[in-house]
């Protein structure tokens, strides 16, 4: 899709997946390919025609042996209609135009095919950010892109629905991790391809005293008997292609049971 901003440099965030892959940190990877596989098996359906879409690693491919990859570029190499189920991977919070990388997947599903995206939202690194912020405003006055800003959950549930997926949900799970300075959390970041690939990124390294301050405002503010933490919240995002014999929600006002009913409870009306 075009005529979005330009947020992410597509050739650095391949460059950086690429570093990533030869010495790998995975631990949030197979987190969501034990979520991932939670979801699945809660759908009483076999998916024979899946593919893979984004940062694909081996905990989530493991799930589906032998199906296609493709990359997240701005246009995805999909076929029409072709797959009952295309898994988003570690790419739409990347993306400049994630309703449209979300309605190429759509259209390349079946009727009443499954899009299933996983990807970081709001609440990550916001420990980090904080003290980015914090750090160089003090010391230069203003601030860098540095971290890539997130969306938070609400907002990522809106998207589905742009995107024409139908039965819409989107929920959250958050991990905190401890660790014992800020190089070990970029040592991480740098493993899971996650360092910052922002087309607006300035091109000079920021300076070691700018490190130096962010340390120390991150041990101040967020640290934990020691050690530093730091919050990855990782969205799921669901929804079906549409399909004519899908179950849709009720009209309001032509429900048969009343609520009190439902709950076993007596219905008080309201004074005026």
């Amino acid at each position: 899709m075009t005529g979005s901003p330009e947020i992410t440099d597509r050739k650095a965030l391949a460059l950086h997946r690429a570093r990533a892959a030869r010495s790998p940190e995975l631990f949030l990877h197979e987190e969501a390919a034990l979520e991932i596989r939670a979801r699945l098996a809660e759908i009483s359906r076999a998916f024979r025609a899946p593919v893979l879409i984004g940062h694909v690693t081996p905990p989530v491919a493991a799930l589906f042996p032998g199906a296609p990859h493709v990359d997240d570029t701005p246009t995805l190499s999909l076929d029409r209609e072709a797959h009952d189920l295309a898994l988003h991977c570690f790419g739409l919070h990347w993306a400049d135009d994630p309703v449209g990388q979300m309605v190429q997947s759509r259209l390349a599903l079946v009727p009443d095919g499954l899009f299933l995206g996983v990807m970081f939202g709001g609440a990550t690194l916001h420990e980090l950010r904080a003290s980015l912020a914090e750090a160089e405003a003090r010391l230069s006055g203003g601030l860098s892109p540095r971290v890539l800003p997130m969306a938070d959950i609400a907002s990522l549930g809106g998207l589905l629905q742009r995107a024409g997926l139908a039965l819409p949900v989107a929920d959250s799970v958050s991990t905190t991790v401890r660790y014992p300075d800020v190089a070990r959390l970029a040592a991480d970041l740098r493993g899971m391809g996650e360092t910052n690939a922002l087309a607006s990124r300035g091109t000079s390294w920021p300076s070691r005293q700018i490190f130096r301050e962010t340390e120390r405002i991150y041990r101040h503010s967020f640290a934990d008997d020691g050690y530093l933490v730091a919050t990855f919240e990782m969205v799921f995002l669901t929804g079906w292609a549409p399909s004519a014999n899908q179950q849709e929600p009720l009209r309001p006002g032509t429900a048969s049971t009343r609520l009190a009913e439902a709950l076993g409870v007596k219905e008080t009306r309201l004074k005026r």
